[in-house]
């Protein structure tokens, strides 16, 4: 079964500071980026974890007071070739 480019999904990719954690947690989901937004601004104001999912099916839980920041974009799509730059 082959998938069409306009039926592939649009897959965002997600950055999250946690404070007094070094590194970020990096990954993509499934979710779109104004959903992922809003999850994110009600975990925040009403403090309860932010609960995101990632495209692998992997439940990603931060508590609200320790996010640091998080940041959303769409993944760019990867191409192949000598024109790829």
């Amino acid at each position: 079964m082959s998938v069409k480019k306009s039926e592939v999904a649009i897959k965002s990719e997600v950055r999250i500071a946690v404070t007094r954690v070094a590194s970020d947690i990096v990954f993509e989901s499934a979710m779109s980026a104004t959903d992922i937004k809003s999850a994110v601004t009600e975990a925040i104001t009403t403090g309860k974890p932010l609960t995101l999912s990632d495209v692998r099916g992997h439940e990603i839980i931060v508590p609200a007071d320790k996010i640091g920041f998080v940041e959303v974009g769409e993944s760019p799509s990867r191409r192949v070739g000598f024109g790829a730059a």
